[in-house]
């Protein structure tokens, strides 16, 4: 199977269309057919059904699209590790994450490595713990931040100076507005929106679920979410009260949004990880080290 019939196979399958994506591809149309036929007929497999005007992916063609996916990604990745094997130092860092305000150290670090090697390119990926330790464990990603509480098991990692506080997420002319901090016991009757990390019970210790204590079985879990845009428009929108954290989602004065912390306070820790006996690429090793030496800075300023 051929690395460029497969690039072909995702242009048609983004494009919907074989002759827009014969146009994109410069190719022309009977040969781009002939090769999606081909590739068919080596799967023994249909992977289009096609009609007058559009093409749409079989089950098969579905699955195929996403290793093919997988797979120009890694090709990609690994030749820009070895073009940037160089005097010149440069290439790639993957970082994948979910949404954290602690995001602001990562910056700090691309930030001052970008002085002495501006060619180093970054790629953030953002998603949720599965979603990134996914990636992660196929290659795709050099480094994923993880919010605790996370199975750190499977990695080596460092802790990320900073902390994530957690909160509710409601609409300014909710009745809970009132109140400067939101206790478990105001949440019993409320529609709430939350994060699916945070509702697991598969952790040793979830942290989230100790803080709500016997109640927790007893929440008014209406959605769940793991990012949280779309939760703050299904809190916009009058859904319920999003459980979040600060600094995700705005409620600036203009927003129809605020944020009220939990009482007790809880604070979640963050982790850097990246897969045992890791191999970096020159461009990643640099940003480790970098990391490394900027995360050890302000750990011994506090």
């Amino acid at each position: 199977m051929e690395l460029r019939v497969l690039r072909y196979f995702l242009t048609v399958a983004r494009e919907g269309n074989i002759t827009r994506a014969a146009d994109f591809l410069h190719v022309t149309q009977p040969t781009l057919s002939r090769q999606l036929k081909e590739l068919e007929q080596k799967l023994g497999k249909k992977l289009f059904i096609r009609s007058s005007h559009s093409i749409i992916l079989t089950d098969e063609g579905i699955l195929l699209r996403k290793r093919a996916e997988e797979i120009v990604d890694m090709v990609d990745k690994l030749e820009a590790e070895f073009s940037s094997m160089e005097e010149t130092i440069s290439g790639d860092v993957y970082i994948g994450g979910g949404e954290t305000d602690a995001m602001r150290q990562i910056a700090r670090v691309v930030k001052e490595l970008q002085l002495n090697y501006p060619n180093i390119r970054y790629h953030l990926y953002s998603g949720n713990e599965e979603d990134v330790t996914d990636r992660l464990d196929r290659g795709l990603l050099d480094f994923g931040i993880l919010i605790q509480p996370a199975d750190l098991s499977r990695y080596n990692y460092i802790n990320i100076p900073a902390k994530d506080v957690w909160g509710v997420v409601m609409r300014k002319d909710s009745p809970l507005t009132v109140k400067n901090t939101i206790q478990a016991v105001d949440l019993l009757n409320v529609p709430l929106i939350c994060s699916r990390q945070a509702m697991k019970q598969t952790y040793s210790k979830n942290e989230f679920a100790d803080w709500f204590g016997e109640d927790f079985d007893k929440l008014n879990v209406v959605t769940t979410y793991n990012l949280a845009y779309n939760a703050a428009i299904m809190v916009e929108e009058g859904l319920g009260y999003a459980i979040t954290l600060d600094k995700i989602v705005d409620t600036s004065s203009d927003s129809n949004l605020c944020f009220k912390p939990l009482e007790p306070r809880l604070e979640s820790g963050l982790n850097i990880v990246w897969k045992k006996h890791q191999v970096f690429s020159i461009a990643a090793n640099m940003f480790f080290k970098k990391m490394q030496v900027e995360f050890s800075n302000i750990l011994s300023d506090v």
